[in-house]
């Protein structure tokens, strides 16, 4: 596997030399990878809420030295003009699967269905730069052992792609016991967070799939080591008793009531729903998924469903006071580089205000992850993720899809 990584490395930064600008590889000069950059802006969303006009970013060693009115320019310093752009943090998603792809048959991959691990890594590869070319610096995918590589080589090897948090393989059943010692495993592992089932699929229904039982031990578990828990919880049941079990995150809750909404204020946990990327990918491509596992007529059917209530439960959850909504899309097969849709999709459909919806995916989503004091702002002593797109999005969201700069610890991707 460690082979196949070097060459999806190679792959990647060959095809990462976009605009003017050259990744370096880890074999450059220290020198010509840690030349201070000035980045000169116009508007600034500094992801705090906070705006700033004509401001220069200075950035060193891959973190940023400075940020203010612009000034003179460091000598040797090389300057890059983002004006008339808006410049803002690499934009976070909590929720996405950079593993899954289409096959060569156009069939969403699974095991046995022909492809080699190399074929497999070269796709996750592939989905790991267009996540970033899309302006996510960083991401979490919950649920697959594939990640770790993949997040060691982006880390140390010059691999083009986000920042990856990783659960490795979920947890979705077991006694309290067994649970308690997945947890503890998967610590061993290297994993960055637990992944938990709490609930069955939307396309299942939903329902309760792990006793309060388990959960109480899944989670209790996991703060005893120190680790963060995203649980996956439909029903109001199952989300209700994964805050109850001091879970703290909670994905999904298409079917939360009030109820469990002020719950979440109360005990503050992190809620995590979807808006519309999800459903729309896999009904766009259901002829890619169809027949493969619950993605049936009864599944679709049921992600249709699911479409407005995402909006409405959005609604609701920005009017609770108190509760911390993050942003994460699930992005799957097919939805890769287009994780910046439900930022779209929560201000033109659940109403929320742009610059609440920018915050949620940059310095809320790095407060959830426990990396608020380096990534998701731009501020003096922040890693230097930043990007910039052609329009305001601010005052028109959309924007978001057109990200025409991408910088991570430093190092330009895109311009």
């Amino acid at each position: 596997m460690r082979r196949l990584f070097r060459f999806a490395a190679l792959l990647a930064l060959t095809s990462s030399c976009t605009g003017a600008h050259m990744v370096p590889s880890p074999s450059a000069p220290s020198s010509a990878q840690n030349a201070t950059v000035v980045l000169h802006t116009s508007k600034l969303l500094d992801g705090k809420g906070g705006t700033m006009s004509n401001a220069d970013i200075v950035i060193a060693d891959g973190k940023i030295q400075s940020v203010g009115p612009a000034g003179a320019v460091p000598s040797g310093a090389r300057e890059v003009d983002l004006r008339g752009k808006t410049v803002l943090p690499g934009l976070i998603d909590v929720h996405a699967h950079v593993t899954w792809y289409f096959n060569r048959k156009g069939r969403y991959h699974t095991n046995g269905d022909g492809d080699t691990p190399i074929q497999s890594i070269l796709a996750a590869a592939a989905n790991a730069y267009a996540t970033l070319m899309g302006g996510f610096t960083t991401i979490q995918s919950p649920g697959s052992p594939e990640d770790a590589d993949l997040r060691d080589w982006i880390a140390t090897q010059g691999l083009a792609g986000p920042r990856i948090l990783t659960s490795l393989n979920p947890l979705q059943r077991g006694t309290p016991e067994q649970l308690r010692t997945l947890v503890q495993q998967r610590k061993e592992q290297g994993a960055d967070f637990i992944k938990i089932f709490a609930s069955a699929s939307i396309r299942d229904g939903g329902k309760q799939s792990m006793t309060d039982e388990q959960l109480a031990a899944a989670c209790g578990e996991a703060r005893a080591q120190g680790l963060r828990t995203l649980v996956h919880a439909h029903s109001a049941e199952s989300v209700r008793a994964s805050v109850n079990a001091g879970c703290t995150q909670v994905e999904h809750g298409i079917f939360v009531t009030q109820a469990e909404l002020d719950l979440m204020a109360q005990k503050n946990v992190y809620f995590d729903p979807q808006c519309s990327l999800v459903f729309h990918n896999y009904l766009d491509n259901r002829a890619k998924y169809d027949g493969i596992g619950n993605y049936n007529a009864e599944g679709f059917a049921a992600m249709e469903r699911a479409i407005p209530l995402a909006a409405q439960d959005i609604r609701m959850a920005l009017a609770t006071k108190g509760l911390k909504i993050l942003y994460g899309t699930d992005a799957v097969a097919g939805a890769h580089g287009r994780n910046g849709e439900d930022l779209i999709c929560r201000v033109n459909s659940a109403g929320e205000a742009p610059m609440h919806a920018i915050v949620s995916a940059t310095s809320l989503n790095a407060e959830s992850l426990h990396l608020g004091n380096k990534i998701g702002a731009i501020a003096p002593g922040m890693e230097a993720d930043i990007i910039a797109t052609d329009g305001d999005p601010t005052a028109d969201i959309t924007a978001v899809r057109r990200v025409s700069f991408v910088m991570k610890g430093g190092k330009v991707f895109k311009n």
